[in-house]
């Protein structure tokens, strides 16, 4: 069972190229206190004055984790991606300093099964998850997609002919495609949640969720 981490608890990001750098830098706009680690000095410059702490330190060496103060922290995100055996030995020094929550990228799924064996609490494939969300998206049918662990999916999409102008359930969306029209944008308005009575007009986008079968099958209806 992972254990329960504060919101708002510091997170050492090890690793600031493409992947590691975004984290970062995110992480730091939600004002999160963050510490990231790379071996390039030069990274290390480039995002000292964009994150709260940026150290040059061999996260491959244990003893380097330990001078930083790695063991204080509950969340690790280990973003090397580009030496395998350099991100599983970074994973498993964090473990040995029983770092509570461990994220750890993998470029394949080979890499993700060694990551959690060595004790990697989330594994995470960027290239595979933007290669998939992407795949939807050239479609045409779908303006976002994000896709979760046991095939739930959330999709942003113009509405299908037939429920425009109509109320939801009158156009029975659920009974008939088993999925959930969540929230509607109209045009110059934020988005707002859908209601039973809600009516969708030719200029609106909906979210919708559902599994990933319902939710092609929904987006190739006629529009």
């Amino acid at each position: 069972m992972v254990e329960q981490i504060r919101g708002d608890a510091p997170v050492l990001v090890i690793g600031l190229g493409r992947f590691g750098a975004a984290c970062a830098g995110e992480l730091d706009r939600l004002d999160r206190d963050v510490l990231a680690i790379d071996e390039s000095l030069d990274l290390v410059q480039k995002w000292s004055e964009r994150v709260t702490h940026a150290v040059q330190a061999d996260a491959k060496n244990i003893d380097a984790l330990k001078q930083i103060g790695a063991a204080d922290f509950q969340v690790a995100v280990v973003a090397v991606g580009s030496s395998i055996e350099a991100s599983v030995l970074i994973t498993a020094n964090l473990v040995d300093l029983k770092v509570p929550q461990i994220w750890a990228k993998a470029v394949s799924q080979s890499h993700g099964k060694i990551l959690a064996r060595v004790g990697a609490n989330h594994v995470i494939y960027p290239e595979r998850e933007a290669g998939e969300r992407v795949a939807h998206l050239v479609s045409g049918r779908m303006l976002d997609f994000i896709r979760f662990d046991d095939d739930f999916v959330l999709a942003k999409m113009y509405p299908p002919k037939f429920i425009r102008g109509r109320g939801l359930m009158e156009s029975g969306v659920r009974t008939k495609f088993n999925v959930t029209v969540v929230g509607v944008k109209s045009p110059g308005k934020p988005f707002r949640y859908a209601e039973a009575d809600t009516v969708v007009t030719n200029h609106d986008l909906i979210i919708v969720s559902g599994t990933n079968v319902d939710i092609e099958r929904f987006a190739a209806l006629d529009r």
